[in-house]
């Protein structure tokens, strides 16, 4: 039996439980895990030396799998350096098994290095933290660690999904010797958990149709989502043939021609009053726009029903009444499939106003129109004329990744004609460290297409991510360079300070060309709208991973953004 035998099983039980992708942060005191996946044959194994990209990369490849990814690194500050994607995973519901390699206890303040504590390191961003015992030769250890392995990955992958963190204490040797063969024992054993099929009383589906009855006008809301083929089919039907309106972030991955896509542009009017719906039903994570959630927040419904499979109780638009667990897809055809055939019984329609539906057509369209006129009159290179025509120009069925601050409100505005083969951003915590490694993991394992739109301060702040064992040759990359943080132009407070360059852009002269360089990514640059055009049709056809840098003065964007807002109110 191998010295740590039990790591070597830790591997096997991975792989049985279905786990495929590992990614891994070199170290010396993790080398027994590294070595227990690396030589099992069964994993694709990602490595990235800066444990915070390798992080992201991880969450990338286990947010278009939907299924956990192994995430491994060295004791000490590494640990740590997992901490921003570990959250993110937490918040956007994504599963990652992460064990971290430590020194036993009693090392602690022996001034002995990489010594940290480690125990629940990740502290509440984690669904539940383990530690194992370092004596791996006792009987009850080896059950101990063969029982939570299997309890971490079931737990990250039971709705809501989430990372699950396992702290691996590790004594010397633990290098194998030469020749030693790393085989799982006979003693591994395989536990499965089965989720909890939920059903709804007869009086509670008696109560949802009742107050369904009694609201004349509805709509229907998503946030942040996977693409689901029959989530979108159900409400295709409920749209076109219900005429109720349904209304998506570009993050919610809904798809249809009748969908509410420029709710961001219009809802800041002054006359949208007539808009409030009487029930409201959302579903999905968090929302993009401000807009609408501010616009909940003034004209509450009587009703506002929230579907979905968090752990807490999610009420952003504070005026949630009930909160129905579960898929959205199953909820929408069951509550069609009941309303429909009680319609047919009946002999009657469902009797809500259809004219709220034609309403909020209608702003929608007016909206569409007012923006692309608005952009077809902006003369000057910015953000929104250049992403303008990266999206008009991106033909083939591309996933769309984007950035947080500016990137993701651009999207929302102009990412809306486009037929995308899934949008995702990093909007559990909305930060803009990972964004670039996200997309990367994405582009890994998705066989895709992968256009990433983001940030300089956000491209910089990540450009770590690069440094992985292979590029995928699939993945674009546009950088909007403006220079600094622009967004802290374009929002309340900052924008007439004094110390806004300073403090808050944090300006610079930095460009991604020698980062390209390094890389071995073709490089793609334009700083005039004249050019534009070209250089991303050019950019676009390129045959492997490229980057596309817009140099943009922040002065025009601001200009060129609130023309567009002010065209529409």
């Amino acid at each position: 039996m191998a010295i740590l035998q039990p790591l070597i099983d830790m591997a096997e039980i991975c792989y049985r439980q279905g786990i495929r992708h590992v990614v891994i942060s070199p170290g010396s005191r993790s080398a027994a895990l590294t070595l227990a996946f690396a030589r099992h044959g069964g994993f694709q194994m990602h490595v990235c030396i800066d444990e915070r990209p390798a992080g992201f990369i991880a969450l990338g490849i286990a947010q278009q799998i939907d299924a956990p990814v192994v995430l491994i690194c060295t004791s000490g500050s590494a640990a740590y350096n997992f901490a921003p994607a570990v959250s993110e995973a937490f918040f956007q519901q994504i599963p990652l098994l992460v064990l971290t390699a430590d020194r036993p206890k009693e090392w602690q303040h022996q001034y002995d290095g990489q010594t940290i504590y480690q125990t629940a390191i990740f502290g509440q961003h984690v669904k539940r933290s383990f530690e194992v015992s370092p004596d791996y030769a006792h009987p009850d250890v080896q059950w101990a660690i063969n029982r939570i392995t299997n309890e971490a990955i079931n737990l990250a992958s039971i709705a809501p999904n989430g990372p699950v963190h396992i702290n691996v204490p590790i004594r010397e040797p633990f290098y194998p010797v030469a020749q030693e063969e790393l085989a799982a024992s006979d003693e591994v054993r395989i536990i499965k958990r089965l989720e909890n099929a939920i059903t709804w009383p007869q009086q509670v589906l008696e109560e949802l149709l009742d107050e369904w009855e009694s609201a004349p006008r509805i709509l229907i809301a998503g946030g942040q989502g996977r693409p689901d083929a029959a989530l979108n089919a159900v409400l295709n039907r409920i749209n076109e043939e219900w005429q109720i309106p349904v209304l998506g972030d570009c993050i919610s991955n809904l798809s249809g021609a009748e969908m509410i896509r420029h709710h961001d542009l219009f809802l800041g009017k002054s006359e949208t009053e007539k808009l409030r719906p009487d029930l409201l039903i959302t579903f999905g994570m968090s929302f993009v726009s401000k807009e609408f959630k501010q616009f909940i927040r003034k004209n509450p419904p009587k009703y506002h029903w929230h579907i979905g499979q968090d752990a807490f109780l999610a009420d952003p638009f504070q005026s949630v009444t009930r909160d129905i667990p579960g898929k959205a897809a199953v909820f929408f055809e069951s509550l069609f499939e009941k309303l429909d055939y009680q319609s047919f019984v009946e002999n009657a329609d469902l009797g809500h106003d259809t004219s709220f539906y034609a309403l909020w057509q209608e702003n929608d369209r007016n909206a569409g129109r007012k923006k692309h006129e608005t952009l077809r009159n902006l003369p000057l290179l910015s953000d929104l004329t250049l992403l303008d025509r990266v999206f008009k120009c991106s033909e083939k069925r591309y996933q769309l990744h984007v950035a947080n601050s500016m990137s993701v409100r651009y999207a929302n505005v102009l990412a809306t004609e486009t037929e995308w083969a899934g949008v995702f951003a990093n909007r559990g915590t909305s930060g803009i460290d990972g964004c670039v490694s996200t997309a990367i993991g994405a582009a890994k394992v998705n066989g895709q297409p992968t256009l990433l739109i983001v940030g300089d301060v956000a491209f910089l702040y990540d450009r770590n991510g690069l440094l992985i064992d292979r590029l995928p040759q699939n993945l674009k990359i546009v950088v909007l360079n403006n220079a600094g943080g622009n967004i802290f132009r374009m929002i309340d407070g900052p924008g007439n300070l004094p110390e806004l360059e300073t403090y808050f852009e944090t300006r610079h002269s930095f460009s991604a060309r020698r980062t390209c360089e390094d890389s071995g990514i073709a490089y793609f640059h334009v700083s005039n709208l004249d050019t534009a055009e070209q250089t991303v049709n050019e950019f676009l056809a390129f045959d492997g991973i490229a980057l596309f840098e817009g140099f943009t003065d922040p002065v025009e964007n601001t200009r060129a953004w609130r023309a567009l807002k002010r065209a529409l109110h």
